[in-house]
């Protein structure tokens, strides 16, 4: 199946740690991060269940696109180094996504690189034809003992299939004992370089880890 170009939301585009296919008309891409510049440690792990709705915005108009849930957990291998895990449930259609790669420190618990790659799978999809990398950087800002600020940018890239590279920007927060549990409440949005609309994305993820 062939995807279209033209206005944002038949762009398809997939997201963070996920390849997500729209392929499926009316799907929007996955683009929120719910997660920090911070990286697990070698031996921890950390797991985040979130969950996010999508709105496209164009003519003056926005409409919500779709909602998905799913959990990504990180896996410390060295020092500065992480693996991270994603998946994701779209939960309007029968589509999901799975998404995996690095996440590398460039400034200890403040500035880090991650790179996934990912695909979607479901009954209306071709998962040959959704690989994606979505390279991001990650900023983190303590504000508080228990408060911190995240940033992010990111562009989502096609590996395979005829599709528009995206880019897309997140802000979120954390709150809690952030080295070991934190709620996570983000917003972000997605465009197309070359023009049309934009999507919004608002989520919220848990956070809990083995430090």
């Amino acid at each position: 199946m062939k995807t279209q170009r033209g206005p944002l939301w038949t762009v398809p585009g997939l997201a963070c740690l996920i390849a997500m296919a729209a392929l499926v008309p009316g799907c929007a891409p996955i683009f929120s991060d719910l997660q920090s510049a911070r990286l697990v440690g070698p031996g921890k792990i950390e797991a985040t269940p979130g969950f996010s709705s999508v709105f496209v915005s164009e003519g003056g108009e926005t409409n919500r696109v779709q909602s998905h849930a799913g959990i990504q957990a990180g896996v410390g291998l060295l020092n500065g180094l992480d693996l991270r895990l994603r998946y994701e449930r779209v939960l309007e259609y029968n589509l999901n996504a799975l998404g995996f790669g690095p996440k590398i420190a460039l400034l200890k618990d403040r500035v880090a690189l991650y790179v996934p790659v990912g695909f979607a799978f479901g009954d209306e999809s071709e998962s040959s034809e959704t690989w994606e990398t979505h390279p991001t950087l990650l900023f983190t800002l303590p504000v508080a003992k228990s408060f911190e600020l995240n940033t992010s940018a990111k562009a989502l890239i096609p590996l395979t299939g005829d599709r528009d590279t995206l880019i897309a920007f997140n802000l979120g927060a954390a709150l809690g004992n952030v080295s070991k549990w934190a709620i996570r409440p983000e917003v972000g949005l997605c465009f197309n370089p070359e023009g049309g609309g934009f999507f919004w994305q608002f989520g919220v993820g848990f956070s809990i880890s083995t430090n």
